[in-house]
C-alpha cells in the first residue's frame, strides 16, 4: 500500500457513516453499523495482502489456485473502542490472531496513558492491522504504533473510521511507514481534541456508557 492515507469513499461506506455520524441513532444501530463499516474498510486495507498459490481438487478436476501467503493476520485493537471495528474485521477474517493495546486519554494533557498490552507471537513475520475508530490528536494512536514496532512488528496498517487532519499529519512524522484506511478526512480538531464535525465520543456512543 503506498498511499500514506487512503478514505474509502465506497458508497455503503458513506451512507452508513452518515447515519452513525446523527446524535439520534441508538446504541444498538450505532454498534452494528460500526460493525458492517468495519467489514468494508477491512476490504481495502487488506488489498494487497501476499498471495501465493496451491494445488487443490474442484468436483471437476485438479488444479492451482490462490491462497493468502505467509503468516495469519494480526489486528490489534485500541482498546476500548477499537473492539466496535475488531468485530466487524473478524467477521472477514476469522483465523486472525488477535492483540489488545490498553490506553485511555488524559483529558487535560490529551496524552495517552497504558495500562494493557498483550499481542500476537511472531508479530515480525505477520501484517499487523492496528484498529481504534478515531484518529484524532494521534498521540493515542501513535503511541500504540511505537508499542507494536517494540514488540517487534515491521508491516503495520492504521484502520480508522475517522480522521483528523492534526492526527494524520502526527501520525506522518513519527511513523512513515504506516499507512492510514479511513471512511472520512474530517475537518478538524475543536479545543478538547475531538473530531469535528465528527460523531462525538466513538466508545461511549458504541458501549451506551454517556
Amino acid at each position: 500500500m503506498k498511499n500514506h492515507l487512503t478514505v474509502v469513499n465506497h458508497p455503503l461506506v458513506q451512507h452508513k457513516l452518515t447515519l452513525m455520524r446523527e446524535k439520534k441513532t441508538s446504541t444498538a444501530v450505532f454498534r452494528q453499523l460500526l460493525k458492517e463499516i468495519a467489514m468494508l474498510l477491512a476490504y481495502e486495507v487488506t488489498r494487497d495482502l501476499e498471495m501465493t498459490t496451491k494445488t487443490i481438487e474442484t468436483p471437476l478436476q485438479e488444479t492451482e489456485s490462490p491462497t493468502l501467503k505467509g503468516k495469519k493476520l494480526a489486528l490489534v485493537s485500541i482498546l476500548r473502542a477499537g473492539n466496535g471495528l475488531l468485530d466487524g474485521v473478524l467477521e472477514l477474517i476469522p483465523s486472525a490472531r488477535v492483540g489488545f493495546v490498553g490506553l485511555y486519554r488524559d483529558e487535560e494533557t490529551l496524552q495517552p496513558v497504558q495500562y494493557y498490552f498483550k499481542v500476537p507471537t511472531e508479530l515480525t513475520d505477520r501484517r499487523v492491522i492496528a484498529v481504534d475508530p478515531m484518529l484524532a490528536t494521534g498521540n493515542s494512536s501513535v503511541h500504540a504504533i511505537t508499542l507494536l514496532k517494540e514488540a517487534g512488528a515491521k508491516d503495520i496498517r492504521f484502520l480508522c473510521l475517522l480522521a483528523a487532519p492534526e492526527g494524520v499529519k502526527r501520525m506522518k512524522e513519527v511513523h512513515p511507514d504506516v499507512s492510514i484506511v479511513t471512511a472520512s478526512l474530517d475537518e478538524r480538531l475543536n479545543e478538547v481534541g475531538y473530531i469535528i464535525p465528527g460523531l462525538g465520543d466513538a466508545g461511549d456512543r458504541m458501549f451506551g456508557t454517556k
